[in-house]
């Protein structure tokens, strides 16, 4: 078992000076004009920090049901959606939904399971968004006083990995990937694998900055096999 400690505070003061910044004060330079938020002075840096963070992995899996169903179209229309677009904004509905009363890693599964007949697209972005929501304790904004697992960031990181490694490689009993992401040669689309990179890279950073401001080491958990999805 490996431990990773690394201080990226440094690296990432610049970017905590502009974000609060853009959080508390209005654009306008007029003082007058200038708005205030009382949810500024119950946070600090780093929560903005988070919520950016987990703003930019939910618009990347609102982004990959956007390809995803583009690639499979007959997954948007087996609830009876009347387009891509109604489909996408369902699944991106706020609470996340659940598919067939399943979330996060079972709800991923869903679709990797011959005996699951429902959209597909569905269960494998929402169990994505449910899992990732998890990892941020099931809230969407952040104060002071919330303190986030860093190893439940990190783990949710390589769970993406994970779902992008079977949704390239999972084929039913009639030997055809049971969602298309890749081409003939099974290759993962790269617009497709720059998202799941995106996730994983914005996870990973937030469970290292979490480990820093708790002062504690994150433990690389070694995956059997990479089939086995890391509880939340």
């Amino acid at each position: 078992m490996i431990l990773v400690k690394r201080n990226l505070f440094p690296v990432i003061t610049g970017i905590l000076s502009i974000l609060i910044l853009a959080g508390c004060a209005s654009s306008g330079g007029d003082v007058k004009r200038q708005s205030f938020e009382m949810s500024c002075l119950v946070k600090n840096d780093i929560d903005l920090v988070t919520e950016t963070h987990q703003r930019v992995v939910f618009a990347a899996l609102r982004e990959l049901a956007v390809k995803l169903y583009k690639r499979n179209p007959r997954e948007w229309k087996k609830e009876g959606n009347k387009s891509l677009e109604v489909a996408v904004a369902a699944l991106s509905a706020d609470p996340f939904p659940s598919v067939a009363g399943k979330t996060s890693i079972d709800c991923i599964r869903l679709a990797f399971d011959e005996d699951f007949h429902g959209d597909r697209v569905k269960a494998f972005v929402a169990g994505l968004e449910t899992m990732v929501l998890n990892s941020y304790d099931g809230h969407r904004e952040f104060y002071i006083y919330n303190m986030l697992d860093a190893q439940k960031l990190y783990n949710s990181a390589r769970n993406i990995e994970l779902a992008s490694w079977l949704i390239r490689t999972k084929h039913d009993c009639n030997n055809t990937l049971f969602l298309l992401s890749s081409d003939e040669r099974g290759k993962m689309n790269v617009s497709i694998e720059r998202l799941f990179g995106k996730m994983i890279n914005a996870q990973d950073m937030m469970a290292q900055i979490m480990a820093d401001r708790s002062n504690r080491t994150i433990k690389n958990v070694l995956q059997a096999l990479v089939t086995a999805f890391i509880p939340i």
